[in-house]
């Protein structure tokens, strides 16, 4: 298990890495299921972490949210790994993440990845040198079919782009 050793040798687990706001979140989402059920906090705590972390989950955070619901570690980095609402790498202070499903696809999904690739000078999965903008990586799908093609900035979804509308939306991020 990986530790961290302070100046003084007093060890420290990952526990120590989750600050008091953070743990907070987590009790919150622990108190709604019994204590056999505790893995259903997982995605509650990620996000607690994430949010903590400056918007991405470290190896040494999942294993801190591992030990402190107290459950397997494989149980937390499958969740951090498979939903893209998790960044398990560094981000931008902005994420914009473009729906490349079938819907999207058929009403110019394709055309809105090359525009936003081509305006901010990266491809899907990277950040702009200034670290405030993340590409994710493709979104297969995010239910919002009927106003594709669509995209989420920050959590915020923007539907029926067109290029001055994606202009209008980029504009606005500091």
């Amino acid at each position: 298990m990986f530790q961290i050793v302070n100046p003084q040798n007093k060890e420290k687990t990952h526990l120590d890495l989750l600050s008091d706001e953070t743990r907070s979140a987590i009790d919150g989402w622990l108190k709604k299921y019994p204590r056999e059920q505790r893995r259903s906090a997982v995605l509650g705590a990620l996000h607690a972490v994430q949010d903590q972390n400056g918007g991405w989950v470290s190896a040494e955070l999942m294993a801190a949210v591992s030990e402190y619901i107290d459950i397997p570690l494989v149980w937390v980095r499958e969740a951090a790994e498979f939903y893209s609402m998790f960044h398990t790498q560094p981000v931008g202070r902005h994420k914009i993440s473009i729906c490349t499903n079938i819907s999207c696809m058929l009403r110019g999904a394709d055309q809105v990845v090359k525009y936003a690739e081509n305006k901010l000078g990266i491809k899907l999965g990277e950040t702009t040198e200034d670290g405030r903008i993340t590409l994710v990586k493709e979104e297969e799908c995010v239910a919002a079919c009927t106003g594709a093609p669509m995209m989420i900035v920050d959590g915020h979804y923007y539907e029926n782009l067109t290029e001055q509308r994606i202009d209008e939306i980029m504009g606005g991020l500091d």
